[in-house]
């Protein structure tokens, strides 16, 4: 009896590969060959499940920011928010991958980001994603307090969050401070 593949789990351990390949020689270094390595799987198994290595990246892509949101709605379901301000805060810790657990999905994630400056198709799907970020942060805002622009201040959230995240990858920012920088600016929005 033929053995049978789950094939969105194999999709899932490919874009694991591409992740730790992107966190450790950068996305240009990642070819068919070395990810079906890295899965443990062959290179038809690989081309079975994306037909281009651009199919494969976005899938990447976007399991990265599924494994993001994934560990937000875990953090809150762990530790409920003590109020609509706290959970804005909670998920902009976890969106500005600050951690030093996180510091591998932030490399991969702002190894796409660059990718995205040039290959259409990564700025789409990343648009996608911070529009929906956006969108999440935008209604946290407005159900926290009585700003006057809950919109404008999820893009400066969103916008001081990824600046922070770059910021400590490169060594310019301590995450400490980070840190304190992230809780600082949550801090002004609630005076």
């Amino acid at each position: 009896m033929p053995k049978q593949v789950d094939h969105e789990e194999r999709r899932r351990r490919i874009a694991d590969a591409v992740c730790a390949l992107i966190d450790e020689q950068g996305l240009e270094a990642v070819s068919l060959r070395d990810v079906a390595a890295r899965a443990e799987v062959s290179m038809g198994a690989v081309q079975r499940c994306f037909r281009s290595k651009d199919e494969m990246l976005r899938f990447a892509l976007a399991h990265v920011g599924h494994q993001v949101t994934a560990r937000a709605r875990t953090r809150l379901l762990a530790a409920p928010a003590q109020s609509p301000a706290s959970t804005v805060g909670h998920l902009a810790h976890e969106i500005a991958l600050l951690q030093a657990h996180q510091r591998a999905q932030a490399r991969v994630w702002l190894a796409f980001l660059a990718a995205a400056a040039v290959n259409p198709a990564l700025a789409d799907d990343l648009r996608g994603s911070y529009t929906d970020l956006e969108t999440l942060l935008t209604r946290l805002i407005a159900d926290a307090g009585d700003l006057p622009d809950p919109a404008a201040e999820a893009r400066t959230l969103l916008a001081l969050a990824d600046g922070l995240t770059a910021h400590v990858l490169i060594g310019h920012r301590a995450p400490e401070e980070a840190e304190r920088l992230l809780h600082a600016h949550l801090a002004r929005l609630w005076q």
